[in-house]
C-alpha cells in the first residue's frame, strides 16, 4: 500500500474517533432534549423542539458580549446557515442565555445585536425564574457557560454538547451523518 494510502486511511481513522469522542465526550448531558423555555423569538415566529422532530438541530447558547462566542460560534452558524440554507433536514437555532450582565444585555441590544451581525436564523431569548440569574433552558440543558454547541438528532436525543470551541469540520461530518440517519 502506498504512503498516500495509508495517509488517507489514518485521516478517515483520525476523522471517525474524533467525532466519536466528541459525541462521547460529555456523558452527563441528558438523552432526550428538554423543550426550550424562552421568553422571546427574533428572525420567526415561536417554535418548539417538538416542532422539528424529524429534523437534525444544532443550538447554539451564546451571549452578545461573550469573546468566544463572538469569535467562534456566531461565525460557525452563519457559515453554517450558508452551507445548510433550505435544507429541510436541519434547523439551526441560537438561544441568548443570558446569566450575568442581565442590565447590558437586554432583548432589545439582542436585536440590534443580531441585525449588525446578519444573523438571519431564528434566535430565542432563555426564560429567567425570578430571583434567578441563571436562564431556565440554560439549566435543563445543563449548560456550563458560553458559547455552548448542542446537536439533537431527528428523534430528539442530544448526539453531541460542547462548551468552547472544537473541531467544527469533525462536527460537520456528525451533521451529514444524522440528516442521512
Amino acid at each position: 500500500m502506498s504512503a498516500f494510502r495509508y495517509f488517507c486511511l489514518f485521516s478517515v481513522l483520525t476523522l471517525a474517533l474524533t467525532v466519536q469522542s466528541a459525541v462521547a465526550e460529555d456523558s452527563s448531558a441528558p438523552e432526550t432534549a428538554p423543550e426550550w423555555q424562552v421568553s422571546g423569538w427574533i428572525n420567526t415566529e415561536p417554535i418548539t423542539l417538538q416542532q422539528l422532530r424529524g429534523r437534525v438541530v444544532v443550538v447554539e447558547f451564546f451571549q452578545l458580549w461573550c469573546p468566544g462566542c463572538n469569535r467562534f460560534s456566531i461565525p460557525l452558524m452563519i457559515k453554517w446557515e450558508k452551507m445548510f440554507r433550505g435544507n429541510p433536514e436541519i434547523a439551526l437555532i441560537s438561544i441568548h442565555s443570558v446569566f450575568e450582565g442581565h442590565d447590558v444585555q437586554t432583548p432589545q441590544r439582542l436585536l440590534q445585536f443580531v441585525s449588525e451581525k446578519k444573523i438571519r436564523h431564528p434566535v430565542a431569548v432563555d426564560r429567567h425564574a425570578p430571583g434567578n440569574p441563571t436562564p431556565l433552558t440554560m439549566q435543563a440543558y445543563g449548560i456550563r457557560g458560553t458559547p455552548e454547541i448542542v446537536i439533537i438528532d431527528k428523534e430528539g436525543r442530544i448526539r453531541f454538547q460542547r462548551f468552547g470551541s472544537f473541531d467544527w469540520f469533525a462536527i460537520e461530518r456528525l451533521i451529514q451523518q444524522l440528516m442521512r440517519e
